[in-house]
């Protein structure tokens, strides 16, 4: 899937009954039909926090992360050294290295060990992404907010935007445009609308936006399709 770094390190999702009162953050797992949900395990590399499991440790089996154990999961999404997760009430929480303020919290925090809820967020989130250094969420209203490393437009903020972005912040040149998905790379995103349309934005060399020879685009670029063949538009941003 576009946009999920998963060097070093993989992630999943299990999902099975839980008793109520049970301790998810140790391997004994209690067996219940009355109560369903959904959590995450995480091994592989722990440097920075990653793995949220309150240390520094690398885990070679999976460990269930016991700081969502009194909220069921809807996503996670894993960047180069950092991870989001996604409630299913529509919070997002971020753990791992924050060096380009990918975790949405604030640049004074080099790392954290345990997922840290994102308060810059104040709508209902239905879906996150992250690239290597940024990362994304999609309102329930279709807006799309970017955070983290910008040094080449992969923010979607315009040429003025600074390089690093600590909170999440709306990206105003899609005002009106309902967002239905985010993918995000290494320094490059992909954003598809409600209408079907895919815009692409950020470091472009290799062709990895779909336009060209292009190195980096500071703006959008829109397909569309004129007599089954991709015609790509360019949206500029000040």
């Amino acid at each position: 899937m576009l946009g999920r770094s998963l060097t070093a390190m993989t992630k999943y999702y299990l999902k099975q009954d839980i008793k109520l009162g049970s301790k998810l953050g140790i391997c004994k797992r209690w067996i219940s039909s009355t109560l369903q949900r959904r959590f995450a395990a995480l091994w592989g590399n722990g440097d920075y926090g990653r793995l949220g499991l309150g240390s520094l440790e690398s885990r070679w089996r999976p460990v269930v992360c016991s700081a969502f154990e009194k909220h069921s999961l809807k996503a996670l999404a894993c960047g180069g050294a950092h991870t989001l997760f996604l409630t299913e009430t529509g919070c997002v929480y971020a753990t791992g290295l924050n060096d380009f303020g990918q975790l949405g919290i604030s640049e004074n925090i080099g790392y954290s060990l345990e997922p840290l809820r994102i308060s810059g967020l104040k709508k209902e989130v239905v879906q996150i992404s992250t690239g290597y250094h940024h990362s994304s969420a999609i309102t329930v209203d279709g807006e799309l907010y970017m955070w983290g490393k910008n040094s080449n437009g992969q923010l979607g903020l315009g040429k003025k935007a600074a390089k690093v972005i600590p909170i999440p912040t709306k990206v105003e040149c899609l005002s009106g445009i309902f967002t239905k998905q985010a993918a995000l790379g290494f320094e490059q995103s992909v954003a598809v609308t409600g209408g079907g349309k895919v815009l692409s934005w950020g470091a472009g060399g290799s062709g990895r936006l779909g336009h060209g020879q292009e190195s980096s685009i500071l703006g959008f670029l829109r397909s569309t399709r004129v007599q089954g063949c991709k015609l790509f538009l360019s949206v500029q941003l000040e």
